[in-house]
């Protein structure tokens, strides 16, 4: 299985958290990526968004079909952000668009074995894949990237 975890771009500062819209800098760094994506992600591969308006609108950014998952929101954990995937079980790869800190921590928790708080910028995008060696499953990172990566 391969899980991408999407950070949402850069969104306006105010309140309610959940209203915050993106940033013209956002909207370009979702589009950025995005178009990235595109080019790499397969074609059946499954896309959930956090309910707030900014992963909202960097999904929207993406142009494919995407579920917004009330697991997915501000105060997920690294297990609701599992089981919304189904990770490892799931057939076709999984792109979540969520939140800092739990895409970090879900991060550090596939790659390391420990929940740690590792930073995932606004924007960037962790590709984290499994595979079996013999018996053993192994999680590795297949790609990471930032918006300001990918030139203009």
């Amino acid at each position: 299985m391969e899980l991408i975890l999407w950070r949402h771009a850069d969104a306006e500062p105010g309140e309610p958290d959940e209203s915050r819209p993106l940033s013209p800098k956002g909207q370009k760094q979702a589009a950025k990526m995005a178009d990235w994506l595109d080019r790499h992600l397969p074609n059946g591969c499954k896309i959930l968004a956090s309910p707030t308006v900014r992963t909202v609108q960097t999904a929207q950014a993406l142009e494919r079909k995407f579920k917004v998952n009330s697991a997915l929101g501000p105060d997920s954990t690294s297990a609701n952000i599992l089981a919304a995937a189904q990770w490892p079980d799931a057939r076709e790869p999984v792109l979540v668009i969520g939140h800092q800190p739990a895409l970090g921590r879900l991060a550090a928790l596939l790659i390391t074995g420990i929940e740690q708080d590792w930073i995932l910028r606004k924007g960037s995008i962790c590709w984290i894949a499994d595979k079996a060696i013999g018996e053993q499953p192994i999680n590795y990172i297949k790609a990471v990237i930032a918006p300001d990566m990918l030139g203009k």
